[in-house]
């Protein structure tokens, strides 16, 4: 039941409360919160939720999946082509445990994205009862941070901050688990969206002496290389990469999730880096002189044996999270902060330059991938179909322009290979987890 306290005041009325439940509370946070879409199965613990979602019929649109997981992965690729966070709701026991995998793939490819979980009665917890899981014990390993609601008057802030923490800074997954006795519970409800949380500085401050730091040594180089990842493209940092590609003349190369940031098209992309990346930038990383590392964590698949990678380079590491810097390789210089921010004040600095030369060294060897390898994928003598051929006809279909949601393993490879991408935000797959299935609930989101 909603009691609403008014009062009049210029023949306007004023609203100064609304009592509701914490369940209602829940839909009326997602829609404060610019929710349009949740993916979801329902089930006895998150009942009371779905039961408040009638009310808002043409407001909140809910996609009912097959299975939890699909949820998940359905929110992944609607947060990874839209840019904003996905929402995903499950019930307790089996419901919030089949969540886990498309948590854990969104925290390490970096997916903004908030998982509602039913949980049972307060008074239950802790006593294992009927399909009770610590859902929060189990996804604290996987998630940017979750948080277990017993009383209906958490709802607001504790969601607030949700979103907050799963958008802000290097973006993640939350879980938020509410018992079902705080779904049924009516308060006073208020909601204020959450801009800052004491302690938590999501963006480090990018220092202006390791820009001019950066820069100088970028300057000096003779044969300077980017590779890129996702974190060029979850700053918004495209155009700012771009400018300074061009102005430095720096040859760059990609990881599997920083495709689609720059055109495949343009003359300063050198294709992808790693395990099933282009012959020119892998070879020439041992080759390059200064190493420029751009919102990219440096996993195995793109680095190979760490005892040998680049260790002719000086490293060059501009990043938001302050705990990818010397995980994996050493950095000589170390630019925190926001991509965006980070690309902006480093390009003035920047000396104008073509590097000609080493332009020349990608260029023949692109030529010998294209005699062993490309040529025969794209352009094949044998009757069949190649997986190239397919790709190229797709980009001539969707002229580089569509999003490819493509699965886990030789097929996600090729299409990262071959596909034109002129739109950023358009190679939706699972990076860092892997996770085969991931294809069709994400081309659904």
């Amino acid at each position: 039941m909603e009691n609403t306290q008014t009062i009049t005041k210029d023949e306007k009325q004023v609203v100064t409360s609304t009592r509701i439940s914490g369940s209602e509370a829940v839909v009326r946070c997602l829609l404060a919160e610019g929710v349009e879409t949740v993916y979801g199965y329902p089930g006895g613990a998150i009942m009371p939720i779905y039961d408040e979602l009638y009310k808002y019929q043409g407001k909140l649109h809910h996609v009912l999946t097959r299975h939890e997981q699909g949820a998940t992965h359905a929110a992944q690729g609607f947060a990874r082509i839209s840019g904003k966070v996905g929402v995903a709701m499950a019930t307790s026991g089996p419901g919030a445990t089949n969540l886990i995998t498309g948590i854990a793939d969104a925290q390490i490819d970096s997916t903004p994205m908030v998982c509602i979980t039913g949980q049972v009665a307060s008074h239950l917890l802790g006593s294992d009862a009927f399909q009770e899981t610590d859902i929060i014990g189990i996804s604290t390993p996987v998630t940017k941070w979750n948080h277990q609601i017993t009383k209906a008057s958490e709802i607001p802030e504790v969601l607030a901050k949700a979103f907050y923490i799963a958008k802000s800074g290097r973006p993640g997954p939350v879980l938020i688990d509410i018992t079902k006795d705080a779904q049924f519970e009516e308060f006073d409800f208020e909601y204020k969206t959450c801009e800052a949380i004491r302690s938590y500085k999501p963006v480090p401050e990018t220092q202006p002496e390791q820009v001019k730091a950066a820069a100088d040594l970028i300057n000096s180089a003779k044969k300077p290389m980017i590779v890129w990842g996702q974190g060029v493209i979850l700053g918004e940092a495209e155009e700012e990469l771009k400018a300074v590609i061009e102005k430095a003349g720096i040859p760059s190369a990609w990881t599997i999730l920083g495709a689609s940031a720059i055109a495949t098209s343009h003359p300063l992309n050198i294709g992808m880096v790693g395990m099933h990346g282009n012959y020119a930038p892998n070879k020439l990383t041992n080759e390059c002189d200064v190493l420029i590392a751009i919102g990219m964590r440096f996993d195995d698949r793109v680095t190979g044996n760490l005892a040998t990678y680049a260790k002719q380079a000086k490293v060059i590491h501009f990043e938001i999270d302050p705990a990818e810097v010397d995980k994996n390789v050493k950095t000589d210089i170390a630019v925190l902060g926001d991509a965006k921010t980070s690309l902006a004040a480093l390009l003035p600095l920047l000396e104008a330059k073509s590097h000609d030369n080493w332009h020349n060294e990608f260029k023949k060897l692109y030529d010998v991938e294209f005699e062993k390898v490309i040529k025969n994928d794209l352009h094949p003598t044998k009757e069949g179909l190649t997986m190239g051929e397919v790709l190229k006809q797709i980009n001539t279909e969707t002229k580089g322009e569509a999003a490819i949601v493509s699965d886990v393993g030789q097929h996600q490879m090729i299409a990262c290979r071959y596909a034109d991408f002129k739109v950023s935000k358009s190679n939706i797959t699972s990076g860092g987890l892997g996770t085969m299935g991931f294809a069709l609930p994400a081309a659904i989101g």
